[in-house]
């Protein structure tokens, strides 16, 4: 272990004791990959003021660090990382204020849907099944089925990179397809408010059982992903390239373009990050000599 990052870490427990540390973690652990070598130190701190002192004390030390929620939309690589890892699970507040939910970077956003059916609200219908977390969310701006996040984000709080706390609305969250400002700028989300509509219940739920019904129906859920692969190119679906070059089914190790939809790459048991890695470069070449089209990945990749 680094000193760097052990003196770090004991002044984290000391100063917040019961925060969960851990040295030399592997993050196959913590992705919904279930894939990825180790990182120095992992840690979720046990509150905001935590999580927070954290981030201020990473950046003061000038240690590379890394903030991840639910590990969704995350593919690292087999190697070890000297990083320390921030988990924004303890960033789970969320409250009903009026037609608007208030909610910390940590919550799922299967909570949060669940949440808005009970309060009688609509707007977040989308969410039920993306098995993210709200920080993670606003930083890829995710959507379904023709919903995204900046539709009901109200307003952003985050840590700027000069350690203050500073709130934005949703006009200045520079969101577009699969982006938003924090992709770029390296602030830290810490909550948001999502602003939804009255609507009748059981309506709300009938539309997420009917999402849901066609996720079983069309996406491997019963294997570890990271959901889509890859962006959806203008004006088709990554998908329907894939599985027009006839990739359908290409394995690379335990990795596997998915028998059951094609913009899926699954670990059947057993993949390595280098599996994956390895398939998707295949897929991408077929997919250009096919189509002409180059697949840009959605999967964020920690190399």
């Amino acid at each position: 272990m680094d000193n760097a990052f052990d003196a770090f870490a004991k002044e984290l427990n000391a100063g917040y004791p019961g925060t969960a540390v851990f040295y030399g973690e592997p993050m196959r652990k913590h992705t919904t990959f279930r894939v990825g070598g180790t990182v120095s130190l992992f840690a979720e701190p046990k509150s905001l003021e935590a999580f927070v002192w954290a981030v201020r004390e990473l950046r003061r030390r000038e240690l590379p660090g890394l903030i991840v929620g639910n590990g969704s939309n995350l593919l690292f690589s087999d190697r070890p990382h000297a990083l320390a890892v921030l988990s924004t699970a303890r960033l789970d507040t969320l409250r009903l204020s009026g037609d608007s939910l208030i909610s910390g970077a940590g919550v799922l956003l299967s909570r949060l849907a669940s949440a808005a059916l009970e309060a009688c609200l609509t707007g977040l219908e989308f969410a039920h099944g993306i098995p993210g977390s709200l920080g993670g969310g606003i930083y890829m701006n995710a959507g379904a089925y023709g919903g995204e996040l900046r539709d009901v984000v109200e307003a952003v709080t985050y840590l700027d990179n000069g350690g203050s706390l500073r709130t934005v609305p949703c006009a200045e969250c520079d969101f577009g397809y699969r982006h938003s400002r924090f992709e770029n700028t390296g602030e830290a989300i810490l909550s948001a408010t999502l602003r939804l509509r009255p609507g009748d219940p059981r309506e709300i739920r009938e539309k997420m059982d009917d999402l849901s019904r066609r996720r079983r129906e069309k996406q491997p859920l019963n294997l570890p992903s990271a959901g889509s692969t890859f962006k959806r190119p203008q004006g088709d679906f990554a998908a329907r390239l894939i599985e027009a070059a006839g990739l359908k089914g290409l394995s690379v190790g335990g990795a596997q373009v998915s028998e059951k939809h094609a913009g899926f790459i699954v670990n059947t048991g057993g993949a390595t990050a280098g599996d994956i890695l390895a398939l998707m470069d295949k897929v991408r070449e077929q997919v250009y000599l096919t189509s002409g089209v180059t697949l840009e990945p959605e999967v964020r990749i920690i190399d």
